[in-house]
């Protein structure tokens, strides 16, 4: 009787199979990294815009108010804030200030606010009597904050609407 001698079967991956999964996992890797690695910009920009939007409906609820009350309110209440309205330019909407930003729904948690007659520094924007702005506190106190903010300027004449506006917002 002769010994029967079995062969037994391959019971994994050899090390140069294994090696090159790898490398072919670190290429794919790298060339996907770039794409994800700068998905904080999108997320300021997302956030700017959002900001933008609550703060356009805000002055726009505002100045709806000032219409239908007579006689001609100073301030209006809003989410039981009291925003005073511009005097500059008597137009019903809001006044550059906190208690409009208040108003709007955001806050010194998510924001740092740029107060009105503000001279422009190394980390955030110029602002006049009649504007407020407001910088994602992610890039506040970064030269990002130059180019990363949200400004509200009140109406220029009566019978206009504000402005609001943001840089172009590559470095965001």
């Amino acid at each position: 009787m002769k010994p029967v001698i079995k062969r037994s079967a391959q019971g994994g991956f050899t090390l140069i199979e294994l090696i090159v999964v790898i490398v072919i996992l670190g290429i794919l890797a790298a060339t996907a990294l770039p794409k994800f690695a700068d998905l904080g910009k999108d997320a300021r920009i997302a956030n700017l815009n959002a900001a933008r939007g609550a703060m356009s409906a805000t002055a726009s609820m505002i100045h709806g108010k000032y219409l239908i009350t007579t006689p001609s309110p100073t301030k209006v209440t809003v989410e039981g804030i009291d925003v005073p309205l511009a005097t500059t330019v008597v137009s019903g909407y809001p006044a550059a200030n906190d208690l409009f930003i208040n108003a709007a729904g955001m806050t010194t948690d998510d924001y740092t606010i740029v107060q009105p007659n503000k001279a422009a520094t190394t980390s955030s924007p110029l602002t006049s009597a009649t504007q407020i702005a407001i910088i994602p506190k992610s890039v506040a106190g970064t030269p990002a904050g130059l180019s990363c903010y949200m400004m509200y300027t009140e109406p220029a004449a009566a019978g206009s609407a504000p402005t609001l506006s943001a840089p172009v917002t590559t470095s965001c």
